[in-house]
């Protein structure tokens, strides 16, 4: 067996393509692909059931590119990675760095621990477009508000790293293959609903890289408008790809840019550095998913309500656009952009409940459930995070759904017990007469609930809730 054996630890890179670990791994000599599903240092950060199961069919495709050499374990890196290092005599282990607090502390443990038995070990960014310690004001201090994070940081910094191409010469240690194992990680979740999230979507690098060209030939020319709308096919649904590394941001953002920068372009570029600005955000606050970042609302009267609750994760609120976004969710693995602000701010707003139990939720339930992203949004809902939307502005979901789906496209589908009611009551049924439900067949609180709470005086409440830290 050579000598010269680097480990490629796989994490959230799971490409080929524009890797740099990968890519340097590969000029050294035999590499050994390895994964490791780590549920022990993460804690209460692991994967939620729909990321698992996206991840069960990530690695599936990616060992199809690896000719079936991938090795999965599952256990803690401490661990795993110094017992591989000494069966295959590895001299060298390379990574793409990761940007979770947990992860990091790993990390710096997992370093030490190698350099000790004389292991060289080399770290890249292979997930951002920045490093979040690249990006800072001019006082050294990080950003808060994302607009100057933007424009004098991401731009004023030098420029992302072009996208490398695939290894040229990727030799790979002969070992049994892996299939058989990542169905033994036990990733996938309740058969059923496991079949119903993957039916919307195609998996792997692949798929990632055909979504991005599909996405940059026809949809990105009405990107700034047509975003808001959930029914239309405006938004890049590359989300989860990026989230787990089958396609990277650079990727992305050199695949935009290669176009002339007009406002759709410059549009798509900034929603990409909104995720580098989260990722900056969790880099300086590790507490970012579990404390607000304005400290004022730790004494925020919040409610607890665990059948409003429930009512609201399963789309039964009797909110016809907040309960379209739910199933979606649900059924699908992901929410449109526009949706995700309205069922937020219904949920931490409208009822009162905390936007922890409504990120727990989202964690659970997104194939994109990335810890910066999520938290960063929450908190920016809820009007406690950087840069956040006021706690005072609160949607309303009913001019919401008659602004930005008017034509009821995306409201029916997901709520077919509504489908025959009127445009005009489509998003209010509580206010249709008597004779047109009943022509709709909808029977209020039978076949489709009554509204969990009153919008108006709800909104009352939250803006008396808000005084209350400010008086």
């Amino acid at each position: 067996m050579s000598k010269n054996i680097t480990i490629h630890w796989f994490r959230k890179d799971l490409r080929l393509s524009d890797n740099p670990a990968l890519y340097n791994a590969a000029s050294s000599g035999v590499v050994l692909p390895i994964y490791i599903l780590d549920d022990i240092n993460s804690g209460v950060f692991k994967m939620g059931s729909a990321s698992r199961c996206w991840l069960h069919h990530s690695l599936k495709s990616l060992n199809q590119s690896l000719g079936g050499k991938l090795q999965v374990f599952v256990g803690d890196p401490l661990n795993i990675l110094p017992e591989l290092a000494k069966k295959y005599k590895i001299s060298n282990i390379t990574w793409n760095r990761c940007y979770e607090p947990w992860q990091i502390k790993i990390d710096t443990k997992l370093k030490q621990i190698l350099i000790n038995l004389e292991i060289k070990v080399n770290s890249y960014n292979g997930s951002l477009l920045w490093e979040p310690w690249d990006v800072l004001k001019k006082d050294g201090l990080a950003y808060k508000v994302f607009t100057p994070f933007y424009h004098n940081g991401c731009l004023k910094a030098k420029e992302p790293r072009l996208p490398l191409p695939s290894p040229p010469k990727l030799l790979l240690i002969e070992t049994e293959k892996s299939l058989d194992k990542i169905e033994q990680l036990g990733l996938l979740p309740k058969l059923e609903w496991g079949k119903t999230l993957i039916s919307h979507w195609h998996i792997g690098e692949l798929a990632a890289n055909e979504r991005l060209a599909d996405f940059l030939d026809k949809d990105i020319q009405s990107y700034k408008e047509g975003r808001d709308f959930p029914a239309m096919s405006s938004v890049s649904r590359l989300s989860p790809h990026l989230h787990f590394g089958e396609i990277s941001p650079n990727q992305a953002w050199y695949g935009a840019r290669s176009f002339s920068l007009d406002s759709n372009i410059d549009h798509f570029c900034r929603e990409l550095a909104w995720r580098e600005f989260s990722y900056s955000l969790l880099y300086f606050n590790h507490e970012l998913a579990t404390k607000n970042l304005q400290q004022k609302f730790d004494f925020f009267p919040w409610r607890y309500d665990s059948k409003q609750l429930s009512l609201w994760q399963e789309g039964k609120t009797g909110i016809p656009i907040v309960d379209a976004g739910m199933r979606q969710l649900w059924q699908t693995g992901y929410m449109h952009n526009r949706i995700r602000m309205v069922v937020s701010s219904f949920l931490v707003k409208n009822l009162l409940l905390d936007w922890r139990d409504g990120a727990r939720w989202f964690w659970e339930c997104l194939f994109d459930a990335d810890l910066a992203n999520n938290s960063a949004s929450w908190q920016w809902v809820s009007g406690c995070g950087a840069d956040a939307a006021p706690y005072f502005r609160i949607f309303n979901p009913v001019t919401q759904g008659q602004k930005f789906d008017q034509s009821g496209e995306y409201t029916r589908y997901f709520v077919p017990e509504l489908k025959l009611l009127p445009d005009k009551y489509l998003f209010n049924p509580w206010e249709a007469p008597v004779e047109v439900l009943q022509t709709a067949k909808v029977e209020l609180g039978i076949n489709y609930p009554l509204p969990i709470v009153d919008l108006y005086s709800s909104r009352v409440r939250a803006l008396t809730a808000l005084k209350s830290l400010i008086s």
